[in-house]
């Protein structure tokens, strides 16, 4: 096919569009004669018309467009709307169909996947901080440094939330002897769990507060450090939402899913589970089945062990069984005779000893956190509906540490 060719069935097919888009809006004459220029376009094509005779129909044709038309308002600002109209429907397309960004809100995967964490080294005498090359270098690790001192004499009487743009921070506030301090940029301190005041009211405590140790009503001298701390950031990941559609979790896998509907109340009747948010475990108990905690630190399903040869639990269960269980790290599955024996907080509520049998219910699954110290699931509230399943943990994409990658499992 020629370009002349080519540039003729382009013309064609673009005034066409644009006539059919416009139909209610022109005259019948108009429309008459548009049809009549399109029809002759197509009649010099099917002849095998080339050269001149064939630019002549072209010719024809947009002096009849630019005669008939209806010119847009503001072409160039329309045509960049619909352009990103489209980006956003097909951004929109793939997070809901395909894969979906997750960011990690707390450590209860780690040592697998790491939620925010902070490190007061940074305040330890003699600490340097990286500079150059080397800070770049923290930063691509998702390393960031927040320091900031009182600008007067007095009391930590406000810390303001952070202000936001999209998904980035802008700035956070605090107000110290009645001076407003800024924070420029400050990094995402993830989640700060909530607590109780005397009246059994859970609020929310400020991230930054939780992270720095912040102390409101404090009173800081001018020059002292009221904000030091180093932030590491949590992995962010791409969830996959498609391989589910075909098949049910497979045990051990990292799933993702929402906790709308799920329960665990408190002595008040207050539901300790939040109902708006996406959390990360790895699938342990499939529908119907019966699940013990040993006091071995290995979950028996149906009476039967897993240990270090079952997919998926390789590094869960390679602890090694004579040192005691320790938060961050490959320790097994706490039940809540081993937590007293080691005076861990209790996390197993529903797993009090190695006896007690917890059914699961159909079509429901039940998730526990690789770090078994610290974290919040199916051994304190159980099990979860199927159709809670957003998907399965497929790609850490942020920060640039050894976690990057597929290979987390």
């Amino acid at each position: 096919m020629s370009s002349d060719v080519r540039d003729a069935v382009a013309m064609r097919k673009h005034v066409h569009r644009l006539l059919a888009a416009q139909r209610d809006l022109l005259s019948p004459l108009a429309v008459d004669n548009l049809n009549r220029a399109v029809s002759d376009l197509s009649i010099a094509l099917e002849d095998g018309a080339q050269g001149e005779a064939l630019k002549l129909e072209m010719g024809n044709l947009e002096e009849a467009a630019n005669k008939w038309l209806k010119p847009y308002p503001n072409a160039a600002w329309r045509e960049n709307v619909e352009v990103l109209l489209v980006a956003l429907a097909v951004a929109m397309a793939i997070r809901t169909f395909f894969i979906q960004p997750f960011k990690i809100p707390t450590g209860s995967m780690q040592p697998t996947l790491f939620g925010v964490t902070q490190d007061y080294d940074y305040n330890q005498p003699g600490f340097v901080m990286p500079a150059g090359w080397e800070r770049v270098k923290e930063w691509f690790a998702g390393v960031s440094y927040v320091h900031a001192v009182a600008q007067a004499d007095g009391e930590l009487t406000a810390v303001d939330p952070a202000r936001r743009f999209l998904i980035f921070n802008l700035y956070q506030t605090f107000t110290v002897g009645g001076v407003q301090h800024k924070i420029w940029f400050p990094p995402d301190y993830g989640e700060a769990p909530p607590f109780p005041d005397p009246f059994g009211v859970q609020k929310q405590i400020d991230p930054l507060v939780y992270r720095a140790r912040l102390e409101p009503g404090r009173f800081y001298r001018k020059g002292e450090d009221v904000v030091k701390v180093c932030m590491k950031a949590g992995d962010h990941l791409f969830v996959d939402r498609v391989s589910y559609n075909f098949r049910k979790p497979e045990r051990g896998e990292i799933i993702v899913f929402e906790t709308k509907g799920v329960l665990n109340l408190d002595s008040m009747g207050f539901n300790r589970m939040p109902q708006d948010q996406f959390y990360i475990k790895r699938m342990v108990v499939k529908p119907g089945e019966r699940v013990q905690i040993g006091n071995d630190r290995h979950v028996r399903i149906n009476g039967e062990r897993l240990d270090a040869s079952t997919p998926h639990f390789e590094n869960v269960y390679g602890f090694n069984p004579k040192t005691p269980p320790s938060e961050s790290h490959y320790s097994g599955h706490v039940n809540g005779t081993v937590a007293q024996e080691y005076g861990i907080v209790p996390v197993a509520p529903l797993f009090p000893d190695e006896e007690t049998v917890f059914t699961n219910g159909p079509d429901s699954y039940m998730v526990f956190g690789d770090n078994t110290c610290n974290s919040f699931d199916s051994r304190a509230w159980g099990s979860f509906p199927a159709k809670n399943v957003i998907g399965k943990s497929f790609f850490v994409y942020w920060p640039i540490t050894d976690r990057f990658g597929w290979a987390n499992e």
